[in-house]
């Protein structure tokens, strides 16, 4: 029996697991960490291990990698796929390539699909496969998504992604399974609680493993691709570049009223992090709200530009730090500073605000805008609500018609986060629904509608 230790550490908020594996004499390996190293730094000092090496499975478009940032700062050996041609020091390992971890070994796999030069990461103990990190080959229920790299190669990345399944089924049944995409990932992992699994479970339950052939598998594959942030499609270049080594962790630069309001009226935007009731009873004109928490990264990604510098506005009680390594660990680099004093500073200053109505469940009043994911809407939506995607809606705000409606998600924060786009496009009367649809069948009785 392998006495291996590898500690899953989950970004609840991208739906990730990074993994960091003990080698039992001081020294550890990761995997697929990100540039936001707190959490790997603090699991590997609790251990009194020194990282020695950091594996990236593929080319990550959800996250910038801290492989650099580790081998820049601690002298750790990085692990990639050759095919990558990353710009910046490297082991570039090819199929079939081993590296001596020090009495265990790494074996690379090639399973390309989620992108075109993914490995797996085999994990032998002596001649025995413990487990394989899988990266976006093979997940918990699922295989990630192939059309991140192009539209053109996404039939023939998830044809690769069905031979890269097929190939990891074939390891013995009790090895593990460790990916690094899992529930909540816009690398398409399906919702629930496991984020690991072993060979022979993903054999009796994934769905796509037990597809008929490679073109149901496809046909599988591709029709369960939904939305994805536009970031996505930026951060696998300046992952194979290499992200900037960071040397001092981000910071929020406090900024007065006056300077923000200089900033402001040069084009730059307003990020208000504050619950959604905050926002509700006064929020600066124009701002763009994105409630702190687990998932601010991807909806900072998704709704706020790359290239306008962005003023942060929150509670004192909300740690600036989550907010500044949340927008740095996906390469957003154009935060301008803080708003020192947050809204009471802008108050004292005698600088307007506005509001935005909260309504209960049992209290609609007007139409309504479900702006939930694709999936979530079909799933089950109130009667005759108009339905647009939060992140196709900057660009669709006109489809949307004036008067009075109530934007609704499942709980209020992307609801609120929608209104505050349109009321940035001009309209007004708008009201946010605290709850989601479950909520409002039970304060009615209402039943709910499913399909698209």
């Amino acid at each position: 029996m392998s006495t291996v230790e590898v500690v899953p550490l989950v970004d609840e908020g991208l739906g990730n697991s990074a993994y960091l594996l003990d080698l039992g004499d001081g020294r550890a390996m990761v995997v697929d960490v990100s540039l936001d190293l707190r959490a790997t730094s603090a699991a590997a000092r609790r251990r009194g291990l020194t990282v020695a090496f950091a594996a990236d499975t593929h080319l990550h478009a959800d996250f910038l990698s801290g492989a650099g940032q580790l081998s820049a700062t601690e002298g750790t050996q990085v692990l990639a796929s050759a095919a990558g041609h990353r710009e910046f020091e490297h082991n570039g390992l090819r199929d079939g390539d081993e590296v001596d971890l020090g009495g265990l070994r790494l074996r690379a796999l090639g399973t390309p699909g989620h992108t075109h030069e993914h490995l797996s990461f085999l994990l032998l103990d002596g001649d025995k496969p413990v487990g394989v990190f899988t990266g976006g080959s093979l997940l918990v229920g699922a295989a990630a998504r192939t059309d991140l790299v192009s539209p053109e190669r996404t039939e023939a990345l998830a044809r690769a992604q069905y031979a890269s399944l097929q190939r990891l089924a074939t390891l013995p049944d009790d090895v593990a399974v460790w990916p690094t995409h899992g529930a909540g990932s816009f690398c398409s992992a399906p919702p629930g609680t496991e984020r690991t699994s072993t060979i022979g479970r993903e054999k009796a339950t994934n769905p796509l493993l037990r597809a008929a052939d490679e073109d149901a598998f496809v046909t599988a594959l591709l029709g369960s691709l939904g939305s994805f942030p536009p970031y996505f499609l930026r951060l696998g270049e300046i992952n194979r570049r290499g992200p900037d080594v960071l040397d001092h962790p981000p910071a929020l630069a406090g900024l007065n009223v006056a300077q923000t309001r200089s900033l402001l009226a040069h084009g730059a935007l307003l990020v208000d992090a504050r619950p959604v009731a905050d926002f509700a009873a006064a929020h600066v004109p124009g701002a763009l709200s994105i409630p702190l928490r687990p998932v601010f990264a991807s909806w900072l990604g998704w709704l706020a530009p790359p290239d306008r510098p962005l003023i942060m506005l929150r509670n004192a009680d909300q740690d600036p730090a989550e907010i500044a390594w949340q927008a740095t660990k996906i390469g957003y680099t154009n935060l301008a500073g803080e708003l020192t004093g947050g809204l009471a500073a802008w108050v004292a200053a005698e600088q307007p605000t506005t509001t935005t109505r909260l309504v209960g469940p049992g209290d609609i009043d007007s139409p309504v805008l479900d702006i939930r994911q694709t999936p979530e809407f079909a799933a089950g939506h109130l009667p005759g609500a108009l339905h647009l995607e939060l992140g196709d809606l900057s660009s669709r705000a006109t489809e949307v018609p004036h008067g009075p409606l109530v934007v609704m998600c499942g709980h209020g924060e992307r609801a609120m986060g929608a209104a505050s786009l349109l009321e940035q496009a001009g309209h007004r009367d708008l009201a946010v629904l605290t709850g989601g649809p479950d909520d409002w069948a039970t304060a009615t009785g209402h039943r709910l509608e499913t399909g698209a």
